[in-house]
């Protein structure tokens, strides 16, 4: 189902992806796509593409940008990650069978070796384009939160649990929202609470 979706999907935003493709190319010098190794089904690595929606100088594994005021990101980038647009191309991704329609969204390899033993669960399905952390917050939950959906979603998956994922996620497209990554990671937090109070002590 995944493939037949992918592909029609495809079909039928293929002059769109087109005119984006080139849209980035004019708004900022380098590629159309962004090209980044994700961990997929039992941490197997795979490329992941998307459209690029920051300049080509900045650190490809720094923060996520936390507004649209960051410096870092291009005029057709902002518009194209705000609206989600810049997914799309992975449905390329879910043709090549390295990632589905529905699942945790592909973490960077190195996050992997962060995880627990319960969290490391969320690798034993294909990764998605969209998943339950999606649809319950997205930028507004911190890493730990998105990795306690993903588990769920591994615990619940199935057909049903499916559709209801891209139901959701159509109606979160129309009324765009949570994109920025407000509160990154509670242990992050942390660190830089007790750094501050050492400094301050």
């Amino acid at each position: 189902m995944d493939w037949y979706v992918a592909l029609v999907a495809l079909l039928a935003v293929g002059p769109a992806l087109a005119l984006l493709g080139w849209l980035v190319r004019r708004d900022s010098p380098g590629p159309a796509l962004f090209r980044q190794t994700r961990a997929g089904l039992n941490g197997r690595p795979f490329t992941l593409v998307k459209f690029r929606t920051m300049r080509t100088d900045v650190d490809p594994y720094g923060d996520s940008p936390q507004s649209g005021q960051d410096p870092r990101l291009t005029r057709i980038g902002k518009f194209v990650r705000e609206t989600s647009l810049d997914e799309l191309p992975q449905l390329v991704n879910v043709l090549l069978g390295d990632m589905s329609l529905v699942g945790p969204r592909p973490l960077y390899l190195q996050q992997v070796t962060e995880w627990d033993a319960r969290q490391r669960c969320r690798l034993l399905v294909k990764p998605g384009l969209t998943g339950l952390a999606q649809i319950h917050g997205r930028g507004t939950l911190t890493i730990e939160d998105k990795l306690e959906w993903d588990v769920r979603y591994v615990e619940r998956a199935g057909l049903a649990t499916d559709l209801k994922i891209i139901g959701l996620t159509l109606l979160k497209l129309i009324r765009p929202g949570d994109i920025y990554e407000i509160k990154y990671s509670r242990t992050k937090e942390r660190r830089c609470h007790a750094a501050a109070g050492e400094r301050q002590a």
